[in-house]
């Protein structure tokens, strides 16, 4: 079977060991934990981003038992959810100019 183009590139991981809150996650397994994307880009898909969430009582996406976006083999899922995302935020901007 065929690698992914981006398994093994630097671009798809990084490791920010210094990081006075790494990682950042409980259970988390610091030898393999992905700091490109701190922020996880897929938290505005709501229920669809595909990760370990819960909703707070307030409503509020809690994503603290979500390693997701922190596994190095999740490169190509997150960067694959873009267009997911690209169509979300112009159904957004359709919204908004009405």
């Amino acid at each position: 079977m065929e690698k992914p183009y981006w398994e093994g590139k630097e671009y798809s991981y990084f490791s920010h060991k210094k990081c006075e809150f790494f990682p950042c996650h409980k259970n988390a397994d610091p030898k393999d934990f992905n700091c490109l994307f701190c922020y996880c880009p897929l938290y505005a898909l709501g229920e669809n981003c595909g990760g370990n969430f819960r909703y707070t009582d307030k409503g509020i996406k809690d994503c603290t038992n979500c390693l997701v976006p922190h596994k190095r083999k999740n490169y190509g899922y997150i960067t694959g959810k873009y267009q997911e995302l690209a169509e979300m935020m112009k159904k957004v901007k359709e919204v908004n100019q009405k």
